[in-house]
């Protein structure tokens, strides 16, 4: 029974990520916001290094999809997720499709805590990684 249980909570952080991503691409800052604990923290790709709570992260959202174009795409890659009692760990690649520009990799890492019968986000980090000879980011896979 508790393995039916632990596929059921990790198909429903599947689709946690998979309806934030739709709501990022769709410019929908309300449903990104709903996947969020009450008090959360972020480490974002962008500064700022560490944003707390949900009207500072909405802020970015909205500053950050103003300059995205009308129609794009996100593409995710290698998800795995970790359960473990009322927290779940996933970490996966994630890119934007159809932005200026080569399209490049994120690394995103999600902490969820069961909330009232529901898993939200109580901690997000993004990143890219860089090479430390030429302190350039470094935005394939093969590279």
């Amino acid at each position: 029974m508790a393995q039916n249980a632990d596929l059921h909570d990790e198909a429903e952080v599947l689709r946690i990520i998979a309806d934030q991503q739709k709501a990022v691409c769709a410019k929908d800052v309300d449903r990104i916001m709903s996947h969020y604990a009450a008090e959360f923290c972020v480490f974002n790709v962008k500064p700022p290094f560490q944003i707390r709570g949900a009207a500072e992260w909405r802020r970015v959202w909205e500053a950050s999809l103003a300059h995205f174009p009308a129609s794009f795409g996100m593409e995710t890659r290698d998800v795995v997720i970790t359960m473990s009692g009322e927290l779940a760990v996933a970490h996966y690649l994630a890119r934007f499709t159809g932005l200026p520009g080569p399209p490049f990799w994120i690394r995103v890492t999600a902490v969820y805590r069961r909330d009232g019968g529901r898993w939200v986000i109580v901690h997000e980090h993004s990143s890219v990684p860089f090479d430390p000879e030429t302190l350039r980011v470094v935005s394939t896979l093969e590279g």
